[in-house]
């Protein structure tokens, strides 16, 4: 009898998904139907025959949770209790220890951490690979299940262990949650012979205004030439980055597009400010913790040429996921479509490359995990013995220990320098 309802309540649902994903052929159908039949059967004799009593929304969620995350490491399903923390961070404000995170072949990766929070201050860096939380192994680990383990109430503390590949070695950390409050712009500044610097930490509701109001503060104390750093920003809002984007780019211009299998998922932002910044050169400074928004912003301008593009290729995060709520409070968090800069190459995957690369200092990538099938190795060989984390801290007050900072003011300083002999 619960195979006969099951099976009618899945046939009634999949209806509903191959009419909003309106697919054509029949043979497809058939075929999608004959796969849920096989999924009914597993859940019937798990239900009669599995040791141990389970419920059966237990089991539609371990389903939707496991059929998720074999599509992409960025699609995923949520729970209400996860789609409720979701909500939260919309808002801006919440207790963690402040990383983007991601699964990167195969391991828990850091995208970026944000700045001042105390995964930054704790000297957290880009491609840290998490491998355990509070003692507890990552292996085969969820991002959802990541986020809960990561996230909590403000001043509880969380242990992780992290291997810096580029060093050969783990790390400790230990580090106390706080509430999480990203301050979009900073270090707004002349560094010196006019040349502007301008730090866009993330892309938020009001960062297109706030930048705006930035640049016309530097114009009045004499603003010739500008560095917009987007090194660690992990992107944010996309109709925000168009935004900024299009603060440099001629009226009318294609920023980014989007392509998916749908119509209606291709979409193209085009430029619409009247009065852009055109006139002054520009440097974009980018690392491999700047991902979405910020590699919209840096590979637009590069594709017409309107700022150069200086630092180590960008991360690589360049997919739409759209929010779908399902009736019980839960929802698909799922990828839709892939951004493409105006020339139209796909960021996903490959991120941008810079003009001029400049390291960050000492780069040893000897060893770099680059197969997901090399997963289980980082666990099967954890050393226990780890050294402590560098938390040294670049200071814009101190901007001359930055190298790839110092390049971009001597590229500027060099345009400058032409531009005086050429008239």
């Amino acid at each position: 009898m619960f195979k006969k309802i099951l099976v009618s309540v899945l046939a009634a649902a999949c209806a509903i998904i191959i009419t909003s994903i309106a697919i054509p052929a029949k043979e497809k159908k058939n075929d999608l139907f004959k796969q849920v039949e096989l999924f009914s059967d597993s859940l019937a004799i798990i239900q009669t025959d599995y040791v141990d009593e389970v419920k059966p929304r237990d089991l539609i969620y371990g389903a939707l949770k496991g059929m998720l995350s074999a599509l992409d490491p960025h699609s995923q399903f949520m729970d209400p209790d996860t789609y409720n923390e979701l909500k939260v961070d919309t808002e801006g404000k919440f207790g963690g220890l402040g990383i983007e995170i991601t699964i990167k072949d195969g391991l828990l990766t850091v995208v970026t951490p944000i700045e001042d929070s105390p995964a930054w201050k704790a000297g957290l860096k880009a491609n840290d690979r998490i491998v355990k939380i509070n003692n507890e192994l990552t292996r085969d680990i969820s991002l959802t299940d990541a986020v809960k383990k990561l996230r909590g109430r403000a001043g509880a503390p969380v242990a992780i262990t992290i291997l810096r590949e580029s060093e050969k070695k783990l790390l400790e950390f230990k580090l106390v949650r706080a509430i999480i409050k990203i301050q979009d712009i900073k270090n707004v500044k002349i560094i010196e012979d006019s040349v502007g610097y301008i730090r866009l930490v993330e892309f938020r509701e009001n960062t297109a205004g706030d930048l705006a109001n930035a640049i016309e503060k530097l114009k009045k104390q004499g603003l010739t030439s500008l560095i917009l750093d987007l090194r660690n920003n992990p992107g944010g809002l996309l109709d925000t980055a168009v935004q900024v984007a299009e603060h440099f780019v001629e009226k009318d211009k294609l920023i980014v597009s989007t392509k998916g299998r749908k119509q209606t998922q291709n979409m193209e932002f085009v430029s619409t400010d009247a009065r852009p910044v055109i006139d002054i050169p520009m440097v974009i400074l980018i690392n491999e913790g700047s991902a979405s928004g910020s590699e919209i912003v840096a590979a637009a301008l590069q594709d017409y040429r309107r700022a150069i593009i200086v630092g180590t290729k960008s991360f690589g995060k360049g997919s739409v996921q759209t929010i779908i709520p399902l009736s019980d409070g839960s929802a698909l968090r799922l990828t839709t479509s892939k951004y493409y800069t105006p020339l139209g190459h796909m960021i996903h995957g490959k991120g941008v490359l810079p003009d001029i690369v400049v390291e960050d200092g000492i780069v040893n990538t000897a060893g770099m995990i680059t197969d997901k099938d090399k997963a289980e190795d980082v666990f099967d060989k954890l050393d226990p013995k780890a050294a402590e984390p560098d938390q040294a801290e670049k200071s814009i007050d101190n901007y001359k220990s930055d190298n790839q900072l110092v390049r971009a003011i001597d590229i500027l300083k060099a345009i400058k320098i032409f531009k005086t002999q050429k008239q």
